[in-house]
């Protein structure tokens, strides 16, 4: 086993380019060029690089009409957009600094934010979002303008002689302040990242021209962004879109995904692992009972063994490319339009997706790309190459980019893509970085010998049992999240005699799989007792059971009528589940895993 993957860089970093720099340079060269699909009136616009470049100019002469300096930090908030993304890129035209502001924050976490960053200037979506940013009542904020109002903040810029945007934007290098993104944390106020401009671009010059060039430089590639751009995976795809490859187009609302899908239709994605799983088990749902969900297993199993016969290299039999041609008229073709019908890979991040799901995809000719980042690392550092895929891993070093796990098993990284440190904590800085330089994930995994990475799960998250036993949870959690009533999954049994799990339900699914099963409908706090459901949760976690040995299996599991979401504050804006609040607020469910009878049900082993 290797303890080092590294790729070389196709491009260096380049101190003298900037984000607005680059746009600049691309506008220059390609004009015409179409880089973003903006909605207009339900029908896509196409906007050229020139076209772009104007409106950036326009709204940033506005930003220096209305007073703000370079170095000046402005926070923005809203829904993914192209509103989103032109402020984004006036301000930093101008000369200044975004920091973003999830669209679902309180007022207390707009607070902390825009006063740590020191806002002078916010953009806001709504009127609801002006309203909480009132509320959080920033000293420092003087001013908060609408994305309706872009059009009057820019008209003010009229007098004010376009050099002057030129001359801040030429004047920005790669080693200054690009945006400072606030971790969404599982514990304690966030952190904020600082990121250059150097790191943003030399990712995106890095991707676009190495060997993942087929997924988002080939002509005709496509994006459709609906990850919150708050969030530093989906900024990092703003940027490589506009500045170096692919088209790039918004969606702001999941609910019309599936529309958006089929409209834009994008040859490239990104997505956490959630969204492929609601994905998959909506299908799944649809095809519920008698001959439609025998024909959807069979398609299913097709695909998995269509996908898995291509590992290493290998041809699938003449046989199963039949059997393959014929699940794809059945039923995977229809899966690959509702994404919109030219969609070749998707990229996914945040946690494993599991090997059943992305042989699944694959099998529909739809390849996931499965890689490993941080805002920290300004997004990616680890993925799947489209020529080289190892299912199961998060794959190499990004291009120009180095990785090592230590002997204690700890993720460290390495490149121009990792952050400058965290806005005035030099403390914590200091803390994130090893003596020679390498950044201390704080998660744990392996390299094989082709220097794939493997994750494994967080330093701080092992569980160890009251036997001695380390268990990483996050392999039994995602595991067991592949059921199609599983929303959230913790699993529990620090200093205990074994291992437990708290399981919430997703209400989204309910109703579906209940009718399926023949069942009448309930609520969530029926259904968690009624023995269909607790037995096929039992089932589906005797299945994850099977990942890991008996010592670090679930032996109990405490069904809950409340999920963990963001709403209720149990969730990050990025979906990861906020651990120590779980345990102080769910210590009577988690008591009763331990106790003898009660309300917890006990998992045996598999006959």
């Amino acid at each position: 086993m290797s303890n080092t993957s590294s790729s070389p860089a196709v491009v260096p970093f380049q101190e003298e380019v900037s984000i607005p720099g680059a746009l600049r340079d691309r506008a220059s060269a390609k004009p015409d060029l179409t880089i973003i699909e903006r909605r207009v009136a339900g029908v896509w616009q196409e906007v050229t690089a020139s076209q772009f470049q104007q409106q950036v100019t326009r709204l940033a002469r506005g930003l220096v009409a209305w007073g703000l300096e370079p170095g000046d930090v402005v926070a923005i908030m809203g829904r993914t957009s192209y509103e989103w993304t032109l402020v984004d890129f006036a301000v930093w035209a101008a000369g200044g600094i975004p920091v973003p502001i999830y669209e679902t924050s309180s007022a207390e976490q707009i607070a902390w934010i825009a006063s740590d960053s020191g806002a002078v200037l916010a953009f806001v979506e709504t009127d609801e979002h002006a309203a909480r940013l009132a509320e959080a009542a920033v000293a420092s904020v003087r001013e908060t303008v609408t994305f309706a109002a872009l059009d009057a903040l820019a008209d003010r810029g009229a007098d004010v002689d376009p050099s002057v945007v030129a001359n801040r934007t030429a004047a920005l290098r790669g080693s200054d302040l690009a945006t400072v993104i606030y971790t969404s944390g599982t514990t304690g106020r966030p952190k904020g990242v600082e990121l250059t401009h150097g790191n943003f671009v030399y990712l995106a010059r890095n991707g676009a021209r190495s060997d993942l060039y087929e997924v988002v430089s080939v002509p005709g590639a496509r994006t459709l962004l609906f990850m919150p751009l708050a969030h530093v995976f989906a900024r990092f795809i703003e940027v490589l879109c506009v500045v170096e490859a692919g088209t790039l187009g918004h969606s702001a609302d999941t609910r019309n995904l599936v529309a958006d899908l089929q409209s834009y239709r994008p040859t490239f994605l990104l997505a956490v692992p959630r969204v492929f799983e609601k994905v998959y088990n909506s299908a799944a749902q649809k095809a519920a009972g008698g001959v439609k969900k025998r024909i959807f297993s069979w398609a299913t199993k097709v695909a998995i063994a269509f996908s898995r016969a291509q590992n290493d290299g290998g041809t699938p039999s003449a046989s199963l490319r039949a059997a393959h041609r014929i699940a794809m008229r059945l039923v995977l073709g229809k899966l690959r339009e509702a994404m919109g019908g030219r969609l070749r890979y998707a990229v996914s991040g945040g946690a494993p997706l599991g090997q059943r799901l992305g042989h699944f995809y694959r099998g529909l000719d739809v390849t996931v790309l499965e890689g490993y980042g941080m805002t920290e690392t300004t997004a990616p550092t680890t993925v799947n190459r489209p020529k080289d895929i190892r299912i199961g891993t998060v794959g190499p070093a990004y291009p120009g980019t180095s990785v090592r796990v230590t002997d204690d098993a700890e993720i460290q990284v390495f490149g121009p893509h990792v952050f400058r440190g965290y806005r005035g904590n030099p403390e914590a800085t200091a803390e994130a970085f090893t003596e020679d330089g390498w950044l201390r994930t704080g998660d744990l995994g392996s390299l094989d010998d082709a220097g794939y990475l493997t994750i494994t799960g967080r330093s701080k998250e092992i569980i160890i049992t009251a036997g001695g036993k380390n268990v990483a949870p996050a392999i039994l959690e995602d595991r067991l999240r592949g059921h199609p009533l599983v929303s959230q999954v913790v699993v529990v049994g620090d200093q205990r005699p074994f291992i437990g799990a708290l399981v919430t339900i997703d209400t989204e699914m309910l109703p579906g799989w209940l009718a399926g099963k023949g069942l009448p409908p309930m609520s969530v706090a029926e259904a968690i007792q009624d023995p269909q459901v607790r037995a096929s949760l039992v089932k589906a976690t005797q299945r994850a059971n099977r990942a890991v040995s008996r010592a670090e299996s679930i032996r109990r599991i405490r069904l809950l009528d409340v999920d963990f979401t963001e709403a209720n504050g149990y969730l990050t804006p990025s979906l990861k589940v906020k651990r120590a609040l779980v345990h102080r607020d769910f210590t009577a469910p988690t008591e009763e895993i331990y106790a003898t009878g009660g309300p917890a049900i006990d998992v045996p082993d598999p006959a």
